[in-house]
């Protein structure tokens, strides 16, 4: 069982995680829901489309992003999250800054998704004082110059060892292991040779006991292989999520939640059967 604030999921069937990006810079969707309104809106879509959990970000984390001020991070997301509250859905925070986890968190999130793990002086306390849940993703470097020489000896076990220490700080700090998720984080720190190893391996990570989260939509890799520009990945996306559910994935991250969705039903169906 998952623990998400007042929320459970037995994680019977792979959990769809809507992005909603309240940025100009992020790399697909950038300033298309900088408004707070825009952004609501679009969250409510996402619902509709079959969206498990909202993950509502502040700031760009793609490479080379520009660094975002806290206050400005605050100003970007405090007013869509509250202006969801009460939805069906858990709310998700994206950041690794405790004092945005805190306010996010009084204001109705129900999770910290955190690309730094936990590891920014006071960030672990913040989230081991509420009932949220966290994401622990792996990166290696900063996003300003985490794809410049990225480098590993095998990456997945690396990925591993990095997670499986991660979990252990978290549960020493008081978050109940049901409340724990990890990342190993596409595209953060990784080549395109790092990032088909960390997919062909996937299934590794669910011998850490917690459910694991793929966060592959539309990313660099799959232009890559693909040849296409980013806003003609939906079918990219969709597939990769699906290869990673198959994997053992519980969680996607994704932009494209109704084709997501519908893929996933199509796939619950046949192992129904």
């Amino acid at each position: 069982m998952f623990h998400c604030g007042k929320f459970q999921f037995d994680l019977s069937r792979p959990l769809v995680m809507g992005i909603v990006n309240v940025t100009p810079d992020s790399f697909s969707d950038g300033g298309r829901h900088l408004s707070a309104g825009d952004a609501i809106a679009h969250a409510m879509k996402l619902i509709e489309d079959g969206a498990d959990i909202l993950d509502i970000g502040g700031e760009s984390t793609r490479p080379g992003a520009a660094i975002v001020s806290e206050q400005e991070e605050l100003d970007r997301v405090l007013h869509v999250i509250e202006g969801l509250r009460g939805i069906s859905v858990p709310i998700s925070v994206d950041t690794y800054k405790p004092g945005v986890m805190r306010a996010a968190l009084v204001a109705g999130a129900s999770m910290v998704n955190d690309i730094n793990a936990l590891q920014t002086e006071g960030a672990l306390a913040v989230v081991a004082g509420s009932d949220a849940a966290v994401c622990l993703m792996h990166k290696q470097g900063k996003p300003q110059t985490m794809q410049e020489q990225p480098a590993y000896q095998n990456v997945t076990d690396e990925v591993g060892n990095f997670l499986r220490e991660r979990m252990a700080a978290a549960e020493i700090a008081g978050i109940a292991r049901e409340r724990i998720v990890i990342d190993p984080g596409f595209g953060f720190g990784k080549t395109l040779a790092h990032n088909l190893d960390l997919l062909r391996g996937l299934a590794a990570f669910g011998t850490l006991g917690v459910p694991v989260l793929a966060g592959l939509s539309r990313k660099s890799m799959l232009g890559a292989i693909t040849g296409r520009e980013v806003g003609d990945r939906i079918a990219a996306s969709v597939v990769s999520a699906l290869l990673a559910v198959q994997r053992g994935a519980s969680i996607v991250r994704v932009h494209d939640v109704r084709e997501t969705a519908d893929a996933l039903k199509i796939w619950n169906t046949l192992n129904e059967g």
